[in-house]
């Protein structure tokens, strides 16, 4: 008799967990805590017999047999998700879902969704959070905002948003650090990285480039690492640091008060940018054209209020 297979339940929290790398963010995609996610992980590593995840200081990475077994996980899940939506449209019912990263969704889009919703109300709208580009070839994914290069196989892209990145922290690290008045004095701070494992973009700007760029020379004392900008965001907001901070993902919290920009005559390009991506021969597919037209609006008012970042 063959053996029963892991609890769906088990496998949906490590999808998901494998896919964002963080407990946390798993669990509110999947509307559970924390906890319970973790518990879920343990039963279905008890029940393997092998460990999926390296518990690391303020992160979680996959190991082999993880990174292989997520592969299968979300490759079936993907053809489950795929058949039922073939079923629900044979009854008519149309589905738009776009996949993006992390901090993209959390920091911009999310906040943004409810007026695309708006416009398209007799569509089911899916957002699918990934750091992990998603094969549009297999229709899962019907458009993906990207952050790279605008380079991306096999796809049609169209640049949506430029960025730069300066130092930004809290008001109250502003205070603690005793002003932060000129850029040497960043030397003393806590300074944290954001470090994309799942993308080639480590070639985005560093502490050391933007001090060259500054003019300053020293040795700064290093933070810590993190793979997420929305996690070193969250980290400069508490207070714990001065990030490197992104454009594009900072400007809500700066109009907010929750973060101060230090030196905006100061900033560095990217070197990269958010896309929308799509499959050839769909660029005037109805729901990409209102995809596309939400974007740019979104764009233009994001810009009028922020001045922070170029649309092309």
């Amino acid at each position: 008799m063959l053996n029963p297979l892991p609890p769906l339940q088990t496998l949906r929290a490590f999808e998901a967990t494998g896919r964002l790398l963080s407990m946390s963010l798993a669990a509110a995609e999947l509307n559970l805590t924390a906890g319970a996610i973790s518990r879920q992980i343990r039963v279905l590593e008890d029940d393997l017999g092998v460990a999926l995840f390296r518990r690391m200081t303020r992160r979680i990475v996959l190991t082999d047999e993880g990174f292989a077994f997520h592969q299968v996980v979300s490759r079936t899940l993907g053809e489950l998700s795929r058949e039922t939506e073939r079923l629900r449209s044979s009854r008519g019912s149309k589905r738009l879902t776009i996949s993006t990263s992390v901090s993209f969704a959390s920091k911009w889009l999310g906040t943004r969704l409810h007026r695309l919703i708006a416009r398209l109300p007799d569509v089911d709208l899916h957002l699918e959070v990934s750091d992990v580009n998603i094969d549009l070839g297999d229709r899962r994914v019907d458009a993906a905002i990207r952050y790279g290069t605008g380079t991306y196989p096999n796809t049609v892209s169209e640049r949506i948003l430029d960025e730069t990145m300066s130092p930004v922290c809290s008001p109250e690290y502003r205070v603690r650090a005793g002003g932060l008045t000129v850029p040497s004095d960043l030397l003393g701070c806590t300074l944290f990285n954001e470090e994309r494992v799942l993308h080639d973009d480590r070639a985005l700007p560093k502490w050391e480039q933007w001090f060259a760029t500054a003019g300053v020379v020293g040795q700064c004392r290093r933070g810590p690492t993190l793979s997420h900008g929305s996690l070193t965001i969250e980290a400069a907001i508490r207070g714990e640091g001065v990030v490197l901070g992104r454009s594009v993902l900072v400007a809500d919290d700066i109009a907010a008060g929750r973060l101060i920009e230090l030196f905006p005559d100061i900033r560095l390009p990217a070197g990269r940018g958010y896309d929308l991506v799509h499959r050839p021969g769909e660029h005037d597919h109805p729901l990409i054209t209102v995809l596309r037209g939400w974007l740019r609006d979104e764009v233009r008012e994001f810009l009028a209020a922020t001045g922070g970042a170029k649309i092309t």
